[in-house]
């Protein structure tokens, strides 16, 4: 991916250099043509188009901030609340991902949305123990966690 990345900011350059014209509007239309020599070209590269795997990191960006936000206002009608009517709880799951770099990311997104904290992972590295401020039903918690963050870092790391 990062040769891809870099071999097409070259074959920028270089258009800039061709049309002796170093505006950026120029870089981008080089940028565009690289992207399009890249993709006819993908064949031949032993990885997949950068541009699939950059637009699953969005996605899983943008799934991360919506989970964010989500978890953000579910803790705050909570706090403004006058009678607090929380279940808190640790619960054990158990994930797909195999690396340590999934798994950590996974782990880290968890710590990151507010309500929940993974405290230890387990050492084969396939159980997480999470702890979440509101647990009503622990399966629908785990399905969740498995259909969003477990299936976008698969996205990403995969191919």
């Amino acid at each position: 991916m990062g040769h891809q990345i870099l071999l097409n900011i070259i074959i920028a350059v270089v258009w800039m250099f061709l049309n002796n014209n170093w505006s950026p509007q120029q870089f981008i239309v080089g940028y565009l043509i690289g992207i399009l020599l890249i993709y006819l070209l993908r064949r031949f590269w032993p990885n997949d188009f950068y541009l699939r795997k950059l637009w699953s990191v969005i996605l899983l960006l943008l799934l991360f901030l919506s989970e964010l936000f989500k978890s953000s206002i579910t803790v705050i009608g909570q706090i403004i609340r006058p009678k607090l009517n929380v279940r808190p709880g640790i619960f054990a799951y158990t994930t797909e991902l195999k690396s340590d770099w999934e798994i950590t990311v996974l782990s880290c997104l968890i710590c990151l949305t507010p309500g929940t904290l993974t405290l230890e992972v387990s050492r084969e590295g396939q159980t997480l123990y999470i702890h979440a401020m509101d647990i009503e039903d622990v399966e629908e918690l785990s399905n969740q966690i498995r259909g969003t963050f477990e299936r976008a870092i698969k996205e990403v790391t995969r191919t």
